[in-house]
């Protein structure tokens, strides 16, 4: 029988569609589950959404829609890029689904008649995008501690959770768990800056809003973000504490590992495992807060205008690629960057020239000088044996460091296995011995040898870049994928067998291309600044000199399907435009037309094509108008 192993990311909050830093955590999570399932394990990988908060019914009225509408689309965007990045999960789980709202009102109603809730009122300062109540000593600079943003007066009556009144029972599990919380830079602080002073009271109910799960015995109280989020881990299992333990409950509790990120450490590590205690319930075995990706040294962040998301990058990068770059570059405890430039640089290296550049050179090497058939190893060198023991080591060195969680150190001994390997094809070089008959036989045991070490890297890679671990084996046509096959196992290639065609796994990009195309796709997407609303005098107004301009000539520009290049009469002088509007007009339907032009802009090149003004439009969501001039006016007229 199998070895369980229960392992969950945090769940999605469905305020706003995930960025490539909170897709990092489901990618991770699929490369861990992918693993054990390869080891042997019998695993179960739950992940979904969390759809209620006073911050999502806000956004909803916002919008002129009703919450269920906002989080449904939320949602299906959230599960449609899990399911890009190729993840395996079992499970999707929603805050709104009516077997979880059930078992909450259940959970709540049970803690409150057993005395660990109790009914009061609050007052204090509220950050809405966290959902949390702060004291003024909490307050850093007067703004949310954990956000840095505004926060509000609020007071409300409201249920309250009595942890205090497990803090020595939570201290003494940490204790005696030293990998209960993980990594150990985490587990300090949670432990010195939330435990040791001291745990208030936590605040389960509100009143202020209505989206949320109703309190079973008190109208008007919704349960608050705590409870509501927490227990799902519990309840995708079928746990219900009014019910019949389900099976999978039996099955699969505790959770082996909460994947989730830094900044919600304290709910996972203090109040999760206080309400479980509360419960009766067995804590899970490992919380694993994992670190920040920022763009460059920054956080992300819509206002920023730093954001990149998933569907992006992989639309620009393809989906393995993109699992490489978040699984290798992120580091165990410290936060990790992403830019394009260091995506570019990545895949060019790691994937291109080591990784790919092995498989495709031995695959076609076994085709050229053996007709495709895989020979038998019967001329042994020292050499060979260095490339078998330093495999052996590798797949060792993998299962050591997916044992701590350190998936960026698995890639590193993954892909310097292909470097060592590229090395020995340098070593021995196959294609001199390739020109001596007499040489056949050392020759065929080089290719052997290289197979095994393609074969071996074709199945670790698999649970981290699985479209590429499949392509791999495919080329050599191996069909037995277990850990048994690679765990001391140099050598079970069996000679005789024919591999396929190679096909490059992965090509090189132009960085210089690429990044060009990047950025015209995001100038295009860019949406406007919003319109100041402060006044401005008639002396601020003449700055901008406005002028008629008639079109003479308009074109597309080539490479370029976005932007159109005009020759405008200015009256004194023909000038020339680039405009990012070939989207909404054809070239032809602007010749001969007076188009208002801001003529004093300072001029720019526009990928390498200089532009002296820009043209006004008008622009109301999807549609946009080149403003004209209702009667003919000579190019270079004034506009006032």
């Amino acid at each position: 029988m199998k070895e369980k192993y229960y392992i969950t990311t945090a769940i999605a909050y469905t305020s706003q569609k995930p960025h490539i830093g909170n897709t990092y955590e489901v990618v991770l999570t699929d490369a861990i589950a992918r693993f054990k399932r390869l080891v042997g394990y019998d695993v179960f990988f739950l992940t979904g959404t969390d759809e209620h908060g006073q911050k999502i019914q806000e956004s909803a009225e916002k919008q002129g829609i009703s919450p269920k509408e906002h989080v449904d689309r939320i949602s299906g965007e959230v599960r449609k890029i899990w399911d890009l990045m190729n993840t395996s999960y079992d499970k999707f789980i929603r805050t709104t689904d009516d077997y979880h709202v059930r078992a909450v009102q259940h959970i709540f109603k049970k803690l409150y008649e057993q005395g660990d809730i109790y009914k009061g009122s609050y007052e204090g300062h509220y950050c809405t995008p966290c959902e949390s109540f702060f004291t003024d000593t909490q307050l850093v600079d007067g703004k949310c501690p954990d956000c840095g943003r505004e926060v509000k007066l609020a007071k409300e009556e409201a249920y309250f959770f009595k942890m205090s009144k497990y803090q020595d029972r939570l201290m003494k599990h940490i204790e005696e768990n030293p990998d209960f919380i993980k990594p150990e830079s985490r587990k300090k602080e949670m432990v010195n800056n939330f435990l040791k002073p001291g745990l208030q009271d936590l605040c389960v109910s509100r009143t202020s809003f209505n989206w949320g799960i109703p309190v079973e015995f008190d109208p008007g109280h919704v349960v608050y973000v705590w409870i509501d989020a927490l227990s799902n881990y519990i309840t995708a299992l079928g746990y219900d504490p009014d019910g019949e333990r389900a099976a999978l409950y039996e099955k699969y509790w505790p959770a082996d590992v909460h994947i989730i990120g830094k900044d919600i450490l304290r709910f996972h590590t203090i109040y999760w495992p206080i309400m479980l205690m509360a419960l009766g319930e067995p804590l899970p075995k490992q919380i694993f807060g994992h670190p920040w990706l920022l763009f460059g040294a920054d956080k992300m962040s819509k206002s920023r205008g730093n954001v990149m998301y998933a569907d992006d990058l992989v639309r620009q990068f393809g989906v393995d690629p993109i699992r490489y770059y978040l699984l290798s570059e992120m580091p165990y405890a410290q936060d990790g960057s992403i830019t394009y430039e260091t995506i570019i640089a990545r895949i060019n290296s790691d994937l291109a020239n080591i990784f790919g550049n092995l498989v495709n050179r031995t695959v076609a090497m076994v085709n050229k000088y053996f007709d495709g058939i895989v020979p038998e190893p019967v001329c042994k060198e020292d050499i060979d044996d260095e490339l078998k023991d330093y495999a052996e080591e590798t797949v060792r060195s993998v299962l050591k460091s997916m044992e701590d969680l350190k998936v960026a150190d698995c890639l590193e001994a993954i892909i310097n296995l292909a470097r060592r390997s590229n090395k020995y094809i340098d070593e021995t070089m196959p294609w001199a011995l390739a020109k001596e008959e007499a040489k056949k036989e050392r020759l065929g045991t080089v290719l052997y040898h290289l197979i095994e070490s393609v074969r071996i890297l074709g199945i670790l890679i698999g649970p981290f870049l699985p479209e590429t671990g499949e392509k791999v084996l495919k080329q050599i046509n191996v069909k037995t994928v277990n850990w048994d096959s690679v765990i001391g196992g140099f050598g079970k290639t069996e000679p005789g067998i024919r591999v396929n065609k190679e096909e490059p796994l992965f090509l090189r990009i132009d960085e210089k291309k690429k990044l060009a195309e990047i950025t015209e796709e995001l100038e295009a997407k860019r949406e406007p600044e919003p319109q100041k609303t402060s006044q401005i005098t008639i002396d601020d107004f003449s700055k901008v000199q406005l002028k008629v301009g008639k079109v003479l000539e308009c074109s597309r520009m080539e490479k370029a399907d976005k932007l159109l290049v005009f020759k405008i009469d200015m009256g004194t002088e023909v000038r020339q435009i680039v405009s990012g509007i070939a989207k909404y007009y054809a070239p032809e339907e602007l010749v001969g037309k007076n188009v208002i032009v801001a003529a004093n802009l300072k001029p720019v090149k526009l990928r390498g094509v200089l532009s002296e003004g820009m043209i006004l439009s008008a622009e109301a969501g999807d549609n946009l108008s080149v403003l004209t001039t209702l009667s003919d006016v000579p190019g270079g007229s004034d506009v006032r």
